[in-house]
């Protein structure tokens, strides 16, 4: 009974159409050209590596891209049993046409000229959205991007804010900003004035969101106006070379003004919680940055009690973070549990922590899925693999242990799917 459930239910979840609240998707080249698009995916160069191919045969300047797709799929082999070789066979099978059950010498040239026409197509990206079931999705847009050329209502804006937090060190993020906002930021009033116009031009591009990713030191805190402008003329003045101390005020005083910003044009903040940079230097392109369990949503405890009107959808890396990011939405009417990022983006990992969430946080304040994806065929596998976890869980924890009814269970489903990301980032 179980199995038959938890496909009846998978099968109404999978006609939903959805909105994809976090992408890295380029508005202006959105979809592959060829499988060199899928396979260079930092997922299957990355395990490769970690399997034994050097990465000099992954990164070799000037290979073609069928050469590239060539050496990856000989070394295919040992991550057959990973879920991100399934997510290439699913993709393959459901919007490439592939007939077989996997990829390797004898079958993968046939295979990437087959891809490469298909991909050619004029409506080849139109196809990709109609058969992922996907109406739009949101981007990841750089501070200083002009956000033209592109439907913003189906390729969604959104305000990312590393650089700005993280990187004024750099004279380069300082020229960007003047570039972006024709103001030459050289004190707290004219660092104020530069973000507060980088809102003001994303929100009228249809921007549903500012978002960040976070390194598991930083601990963000309220700087007074005398502090951050020492800090900020330090920094401005010696760059890199600029005491760690006044990078940390500057860091903290730029993260407070975007969450300024954000209660100011009502705008979520996106927080990703947890990422250490280039720990494995030696790795492949995306390819170094690991999770790190020292961090601790206590972290932000002043930030979520200074902004209670501010909505803060957060992502943990790891699901050894998932209970801590639990209680706080459970506590906190502004924290909500955004996704399974990353390197909790497994089933056996989401099945535990979307159960959990399930159990303990207001169904309203829980999005059940992103992407993360960088071109847009990964969609369509990544969200099945999650529809099918839910499913599951849906199945036994409700509808077998709780005597839930069916429909019930789906409309919990289409809340997590559909309906929060429409409430939550006013959209749709």
């Amino acid at each position: 009974m179980s199995v038959e459930l938890r496909n009846r239910l998978f099968e109404q979840l999978d006609q939903l159409v959805l909105i994809d609240p976090h992408t890295h998707i380029s508005a202006l080249d959105p979809s592959s050209h060829t499988l060199a698009d899928i396979l260079g995916y930092h997922y299957y160069t990355e395990l490769s590596h970690s399997a034994g191919m050097p990465k000099d045969r992954i990164e070799e300047e000037g290979i073609s891209p069928k050469e590239k797709v060539g050496r990856l799929i000989e070394n295919l082999g040992p991550i057959t049993n990973t879920i991100q070789y399934s997510w290439f066979i699913e993709m393959a099978q459901k919007l490439l046409g592939f007939e077989g059950d996997s990829v390797d010498s004898s079958n993968w040239e046939a295979l990437y000229d087959s891809a490469e026409a298909k991909m050619s197509a004029d409506d080849w990206t139109e196809t990709v959205f109609r058969e992922s079931r996907l109406e739009s999705v949101f981007l990841t847009n750089d501070f200083d991007d002009p956000l033209e050329g592109f439907d913003t209502s189906r390729y969604i804006p959104c305000l990312r804010t590393d650089d700005l937090v993280f990187h004024l060190t750099n004279p380069r993020t300082k020229v960007r900003l003047f570039e972006a906002t024709d103001v030459d930021v050289c004190d707290v009033a004219t660092a104020r004035e530069a973000i507060g116009k980088l809102f003001t031009h994303f929100t009228s591009k249809n921007a549903k969101a500012c978002a960040i990713s976070l390194p598991p030191s930083f601990a963000p805190v309220h700087i007074s106006d005398a502090r951050a402008e020492t800090a900020l003329s330090n920094v401005l003045a010696k760059g890199e070379e600029a005491d760690e101390a006044d990078q940390r005020a500057v860091s903290n005083f730029i993260f407070w003004t975007l969450a300024e910003n954000c209660r100011t044009h009502n705008l979520p903040f996106d927080l990703m919680i947890g990422v250490n940079r280039k720990v494995f230097p030696a790795g492949v392109f995306q390819g170094q940055d690991l999770y790190d369990s020292r961090v601790s949503l206590i972290q932000y405890k002043d930030l979520l009690n200074a902004f209670p009107d501010v909505t803060f959808p957060i992502s943990v890396l790891a699901s050894v973070t998932n209970q801590e990011l639990v209680s706080y939405s459970w506590i906190f009417p502004n924290v909500v549990a955004n996704g399974h990022w990353w390197y909790s983006n497994t089933p056996t990992y989401i099945q535990q922590d979307c159960a959990a969430r399930l159990e303990a946080i207001p169904r309203t304040k829980q999005i059940g899925y992103y992407s993360d994806m960088y071109k847009m065929e990964f969609a369509l596998p990544k969200f099945a693999m999650y529809k099918r976890v839910l499913a599951k869980v849906l199945a036994e924890n409700f509808v077998i242990d709780r005597n839930w009814s069916e429909e019930a269970a789906v409309e919990l489903g289409t809340q997590l799917l559909r309906g929060n990301v429409e409430t939550i980032f006013h959209v749709g």
